[in-house]
């Protein structure tokens, strides 16, 4: 069983960023909008602000810049997977993190990105 990549349905950048990867990065991929989902409340709030990575079995998910970095270890291209590690370290950890908050904030300036794709700031 493959995971699941969880994304912001209603987001046009989202919606081809989840194509991308299905199709390049990891060839069937499962990929489901959020609202399609079946998410608990928690998690539904979470995939309106990054992308959720479900396990086959249910028990563990990924967010945001995690969900990408073991999209990319554990997927079938292998020259990706030294790109997830990394990521993984704890200094590419935090400025990897820091990026993906940057690209979500913006994600209606991305290519195929609308105003509806636009993230509330909080508080």
């Amino acid at each position: 069983m493959a995971p699941v990549l969880i994304y912001d349905g209603d987001c046009g950048f989202c919606t081809a960023s989840a194509r991308l990867a299905a199709e390049r990065v990891a060839p069937g991929l499962r990929t489901v909008p959020a609202h399609r989902a079946g998410l608990a409340p928690g998690l539904r709030e979470r995939a309106g602000r990054e992308v959720l990575l479900a396990h086959p079995d249910g028990r563990r998910v990924w967010g945001g810049a995690d969900a990408v970095a073991a999209l990319l270890v554990d997927g079938p291209r292998a020259p990706l997977r030294p790109v997830g590690a990394l990521m993984r370290l704890p200094v590419l950890r935090a400025l990897s993190a820091a990026a993906y908050r940057w690209v979500a904030a913006n994600r209606h300036r991305m290519p195929a990105g609308t105003a509806a794709c636009a993230v509330p700031r909080d508080g």
